[in-house]
């Protein structure tokens, strides 16, 4: 397994290349080209200067995360065949500098969603925290709490200059169901594994977070069904999912190893996140440490059999606390998700040692 780290950019992210650089067992990074809107072709000239910086601080970038797609595309408008021909050029320009995957959701409006990105845990940390009550009905309550909050990074699809247009595109998702938004997702794919196959980049759809209905949006992402008819949309290793073990373990009905076991012995799995969370009632949660021991999850079962199913690409820690006074773009400090590393890869090392 590849251990990697994602990095938001120098511009965007107070967490060092250097930093991470230190980290041992860990010369991968995940990067972005944050500044890019939904859309957008990437510049050429901006792929290559974030190569450069990563591959200058000792590491290698060959995952990217994430190139988001644009409303249209989900919607499944008329323009989207423009957005689509953007994303296509995007992808071979990713190529020519070495990517070999690209993570990317299809979640409606939003990236992923919490209601609380400061829940303070019994030993004075912070973390990610969702309560299902607050995303039933209008989104307008969440709305007014973004705009009010003035965060310095805010969760993704809620940035305030995005704020005002949430209105308008909850209008345009009045009667998109499931089956819609999945029709235009395989006609995303149609248009462009090809591209994919012919460039040696894989597409690795991240799950729906949380993989529950979100102020009446649809959710395609949610579980092993949802994920078995997406790899068949278009049956190509190119197809690939991100196995999210925090998003998919929201949900307890979901039996992660399983998952693992399954679409990593297709051959569909390139990337993996890794993180816990605590489980509470109705589908709500708080993310926690990477331990086992301080969440719902199993972590070490997770990391068996990852090694059991022969998976050999690449894995980050996710989500992390705010420990030590840390400030920054919640989830995603430097301490925790430090600590989460070096878990992870020494429940690495002792699985594999186990196996031999």
């Amino acid at each position: 397994m590849k251990m990697s780290f994602r990095w938001f950019g120098e511009d965007a992210d107070p967490v060092k290349l250097q930093q991470i650089r230190q980290l041992p067992g860990v010369n991968q990074i995940v990067g972005t080209l944050f500044d890019q809107p939904a859309g957008a072709a990437w510049p050429e000239a901006e792929i290559a200067a974030l190569k450069q910086q990563v591959e200058a601080a000792g590491m290698k970038l060959e995952v990217i995360e994430s190139v988001n797609i644009h409303e249209d595309i989900k919607l499944g408008r008329p323009s989207r065949d423009q957005y689509i021909a953007n994303y296509i050029t995007t992808i071979k320009r990713l190529a020519k500098y070495g990517i070999k995957v690209i993570c990317y959701n299809f979640m409606p409006i939003f990236d992923w969603t919490r209601t609380d990105l400061f829940y303070r845990l019994p030993d004075g940390s912070t973390d990610l925290a969702f309560d299902h009550t607050q995303v039933q009905g209008s989104a307008q309550a969440m709305i007014a709490k973004a705009k009010a909050a003035h965060d310095e990074y805010p969760m993704p699809g809620w940035e305030p200059e995005r704020l005002d247009d949430l209105a308008t595109l909850f209008t345009a998702y009045e009667g998109v169901t499931e089956a819609d938004l999945a029709e235009n997702l395989r006609y995303f794919l149609a248009a462009i594994i090809p591209t994919c196959e012919a460039e040696g980049i894989k597409m690795a759809i991240h799950p729906d977070d949380p993989p529950q209905p979100l102020f009446g949006l649809p959710r395609i992402v949610k579980n092993r069904n949802d994920l078995d008819r997406i790899i068949h949309m278009v049956d190509s290793p190119m197809n690939g999912l991100t196995l999210c073990v925090g998003s998919l373990g929201e949900d307890p009905a979901n039996d992660v190893p399983a998952i693992i076991r399954e679409f990593v012995g297709l051959d569909r799995v390139p990337f993996v996140h890794a993180r816990n969370l605590k489980r509470g009632a109705n589908g709500d949660f708080h993310e926690t440490a990477h331990a086992s021991s301080a969440g719902s999850i199993d972590m070490y079962e997770i990391i068996n059999t990852l090694t059991e199913s022969g998976f050999d690409g690449y894995i980050r820690p996710d989500h992390g606390r705010m420990i030590w006074g840390e400030t920054g773009r919640a989830g995603y400090g430097l301490y925790d998700r430090a600590l989460g590393s070096q878990y992870l890869n020494g429940l690495i090392e002792a699985c594999a040692k186990a196996a031999e």
